[in-house]
């Protein structure tokens, strides 16, 4: 009898354990075509305020979640290759931010160590990034990656309308900004 419900019991949580997992990556978050669930209130690598009117272009924000710049090799990586590359997304009109949920401090040491050029926000107690369901929930409370999210990127129009998602498989790979560019260029013209 111990060893059928042990049986059940496994089979049950593995089961909900890979339910994420045959999700989508960009299933995760609003949908396109919805309106953002928040408005980004937050506070960047230098202790500013933010919001979505401060951080969005003419035609809109590109909002990328990453896990962590402290100790996530794949999202420093990326959040560099980003800057490098930030002219081809801010010269079409958007904004670009950053958002994970880093303290501010280790938000400006990286900031300072790579110089970027962008914005990056800290989600102190991950509010954002619940708002927005990506929330990996793989990382219980008292771990140290507890309420970091699913790397995902959103293009935001600046009525604030989820115009486009990307996402790999796995938290290892992003897409690059050539993707970003070529989402925003799918885009209909927004403005002349």
């Amino acid at each position: 009898m111990r060893i059928a419900l042990t049986v059940v019991f496994l089979a049950f949580f593995a089961q909900l354990a890979f339910a994420n997992e045959d999700m989508a990556p960009t299933d995760r978050g609003p949908a396109v075509g919805s309106i953002i669930p928040s408005d980004l209130a937050s506070i960047d690598q230098y202790g500013m305020a933010r919001n979505f009117e401060t951080l969005t272009g003419d035609n809109g924000l590109v909002l990328v979640f990453f896990r962590s710049a402290k100790w996530c090799p794949f999202c420093k990586r990326q959040l560099i290759d980003i800057a490098a590359k930030s002219d081809a997304i801010v010269s079409r009109g958007y904004g670009l931010a950053a958002l994970s949920y880093d303290s501010v401090d280790i938000l400006k040491r990286f900031n300072d160590g790579h110089k970027l050029g962008y914005t990056l926000l800290s989600d102190h107690g991950s509010k954002i990034i619940d708002r927005f369901e990506l929330r990996n929930e793989d990382y219980k409370n008292m771990a140290f990656a507890y309420g970091v999210p699913y790397p995902m990127i959103f293009i935001i129009s600046p009525d604030k309308v989820v115009l486009a998602k990307l996402a790999e498989e796995g938290y290892k790979d992003r897409p690059p900004v050539s993707a970003i560019v070529e989402a925003i260029d799918a885009l209909p013209a927004t403005k002349e």
